[in-house]
């Protein structure tokens, strides 16, 4: 599901809720500075229209964003990333991709794949702008 240039998808055979894969990829979204203070998540409705599941799946991931302060959210206005999140993006971003990154690497070698494949795979996921 795209909505407003985000790529948000739910696996309903994952053994993760569904709303702890919203609250996961949209956390995710804040964490690396694709979603910045002030932007707007898309409407409850919505978002649950659009992946096919019930406006509370979605209610509780924006709740669970908004506990871990991360999300405001202001009945008319929507729910939009909050100021204090989009700050705290630098470290707990890096941190966050370095992680993936040596796990992503880790993946690669198990593979037998060569350093110049795995680079090509990551240059064309960030070219096909597949993903979160």
């Amino acid at each position: 599901m795209t909505a407003g240039g985000l790529s948000i998808r739910v696996d309903s055979g994952a053994p993760v809720p569904p709303f702890e894969q919203i609250r996961t990829q949209l956390a995710d979204l804040i964490s690396v500075g694709r979603l910045r203070e002030g932007d707007r998540l898309p409407p409850v409705r919505q978002l649950a229209s659009d992946l096919g599941l019930a406006n509370n799946t979605v209610v509780r991931a924006y709740r669970e964003l908004e506990s871990a302060g991360l999300v405001q959210s202001r009945r008319g206005s929507g729910t939009r990333v909050a100021a204090a999140a989009a700050g705290a993006v630098g470290d707990a971003a890096r941190a966050k991709l370095a992680e993936r990154a040596r796990d992503f690497a880790t993946a690669a070698r198990l593979l037998g794949t060569s350093d110049e494949e795995a680079l090509a795979a990551v240059r064309h996921a960030l070219a096909s702008g597949d993903g979160p």
